[in-house]
């Protein structure tokens, strides 16, 4: 799978992850719980391919301006999801802070699936975008059993360097 192929899927994982959350009902804090620490972990995880190796791969020309605009989205991620780590899902404010954490995820999606993802398709060769693809998997094999929600808290100061 392409390095395009692989983020786009995992784009599509959080998504159905979000409507899940969605539709579980009242009183079912066990239920939310668990499915935010699917979501955080995956999106800690995903970030951490992109801005370990997807975005300095791609960060020349035409892909600068967007990149340094996502990796500020990636910051704002994390920033609520370090708030959620904080809170329970009984707490009133749980749910309203997932929605803006949802809604900053389809926003930071829509862009590098409209704008970026076709400007990395022209250049980059399809070997170049399977090995990177290759790799990217391997480092979200990797640090996805780590828990890597947790590490969010520490990645709330700055958005992280492209270079």
């Amino acid at each position: 799978m392409d390095a395009i192929e692989l983020l786009t899927q995992q784009h599509r994982e959080v998504d159905e992850l979000f409507e899940k959350f969605e539709k579980a009902g009242e009183g079912k804090d066990e239920l939310l719980m668990d499915l935010f620490v699917r979501i955080a972990d995956n999106l800690a995880a995903h970030a951490i391919i992109e801005e370990k190796i997807f975005y300095p791969s791609v960060y020349v020309g035409p892909t600068a301006d967007k990149l340094q605009e996502a990796v500020e989205e990636h910051l704002s991620v994390k920033r609520v999801i370090a708030d959620l780590l904080d809170m329970d899902p009984s707490d009133v404010q749980f749910k309203a802070k997932m929605k803006v954490l949802q809604e900053l995820v389809e926003h930071h999606v829509e862009e590098e699936e409209k704008d970026l993802f076709k400007s990395v398709k022209k250049l980059m060769t399809k070997e170049e975008l399977a090995v990177m693809g290759e790799q990217l998997e391997a480092m979200f094999s990797e640090v996805i059993q780590t828990q890597p929600r947790m590490q969010v808290p520490r990645e709330t100061d700055e958005a992280a360097p492209l270079a």
